[in-house]
């Protein structure tokens, strides 16, 4: 019997013919159905911590899944172990970026428990300072929005002109990010020597840094195309998720707490505009805080020349105890509807107290705008609607 291997036919194969079992074989390792994507525990302007797990086919995000709760500090139960001046340097810090105005609902809310009323020139400081804050954030916004499609020198001068406002803010109250110069009844101090002329001065740069920003950031064609027709909110749907502030007014709802709610500081005796946009997307979001800017600094410099004199204290008991009672108080806060329901026993602090923040009503329409978007699309669209996770986790 022969031991050798029989010789092996010299056969033609064509490669063509077997071209698309290498295809097939590719397209099997690669279908591995949708992929989930952690964004995060992070936010894409530092703001906090938020962790987006997004579920994607390609690059489209098929659904998003916002995770909230790492900063949780309890704010609304801490309240109850305080007293009602001690809470203010509680609250200041749910928007750290606009504090002074977070103590401006919880401190109305009780002096009308206690019927106590402000002195004029007090409310006036308060319109001015709610206000300085409202441009502060804004600022820092119309920078750190550039910051989102990749342009770094915007955010660099948001944080230059901002640091005229925070100036004026600690020269009034003595702190720059936590104030806690509201008091029951009026004001910590007056504004020193020279304030008054040294915020016209403010103004002009803030007049300035917007046209700046109109240019660099709302005229540049790049930020046009990553951020028009892109995170559309429609008005009801927006309404009916709880959205507020510049996001709802950006989808054309012609509505500001400080002309159409119940009134408060000196807002009815002011003449100003509130601005809105058609389109309702990231662009709408960003051009309606530039005009909010602006118009806030138009209504500083309208209440610095209509400054009343007088005392900026009311006389209030020595020991603070708020009648017993219940009450709702919101403002217009530079991110949204602030609110706070106080609810009092007669005690020296609180017995209840639910506080409604702008930011966390903001998110709460994130699942639904995400769905349908590119994964890039994602971090324009988390910096267009601009919350702060102290005002989501509280």
């Amino acid at each position: 019997m022969s031991t050798t291997n029989p010789p092996v036919p010299d056969l033609q194969l064509d490669p063509r013919a077997f071209r698309h079992l290498a295809d097939a074989q590719v397209n099997v390792e690669l279908d591995t159905g949708d992929m989930v994507l952690n964004i995060g525990p992070q936010h894409p302007a530092t703001h906090g911590t938020l962790r987006i797990v997004v579920r994607l086919d390609g690059e489209r995000v098929l659904s998003a899944d916002p995770i909230i709760g790492y900063m949780h500090r309890g704010y609304e139960k801490l309240t109850e172990f305080r007293t009602y001046p001690q809470i203010t340097t509680l609250i200041n810090r749910i928007d750290w970026l606009s504090s002074f105005a977070n103590e401006v609902p919880f401190i109305a809310a009780a002096e009308q428990l206690m019927g106590i009323e402000a002195p004029p020139r007090a409310l006036y400081i308060r319109t001015i300072l709610t206000e300085l804050s409202r441009i502060a954030t804004f600022l820092l916004f119309l920078g750190e929005m550039g910051l989102q499609v990749g342009a770094l020198t915007p955010a660099f001068y948001g944080f230059r002109d901002r640091e005229h406002i925070l100036n004026l803010i600690e020269a009034a109250t003595g702190g720059r990010f936590h104030p806690n110069f509201n008091r029951i009844g009026g004001l910590k101090d007056d504004v020193p020597w020279g304030w008054i002329n040294d915020t016209r001065t403010a103004m002009k740069t803030v007049f300035d840094a917007c046209d700046t920003f109109e240019d660099l950031v709302a005229g540049n064609e790049i930020f046009v195309a990553r951020t028009r027709s892109i995170g559309i909110i429609p008005p009801d749907l927006g309404a009916a998720y709880g959205v507020s502030g510049s996001n709802l007014r950006a989808s054309g709802v012609d509505w500001d707490l400080r002309r159409d709610g119940k009134p408060y500081l000196v807002y009815p005796e002011l003449d100003f505009r509130v601005w809105t946009h058609p389109d309702g997307d990231s662009f709408a979001r960003y051009w309606v805080r530039l005009q909010e800017t602006r118009e806030a600094a138009r209504m500083v410099l309208q209440m610095l020349d209509g400054m009343p004199t007088g005392p900026i204290m009311a006389k209030v008991p020595r020991i603070i105890k708020v009648p017993e009672g219940e009450i709702w108080v919101e403002t217009e806060n530079p991110l949204g509807q602030m609110g706070y329901y106080v609810i009092s026993r007669g005690a020296t602090g609180p017995f209840r107290v639910k506080i409604r923040s702008a930011s966390f009503s903001n998110v709460s329409i994130l699942p639904w705008l995400l769905r349908g978007v590119f994964v890039p699309d994602v971090i324009t669209i988390l910096g267009s609607l601009y919350f702060i996770l102290g005002d989501i986790d509280r």
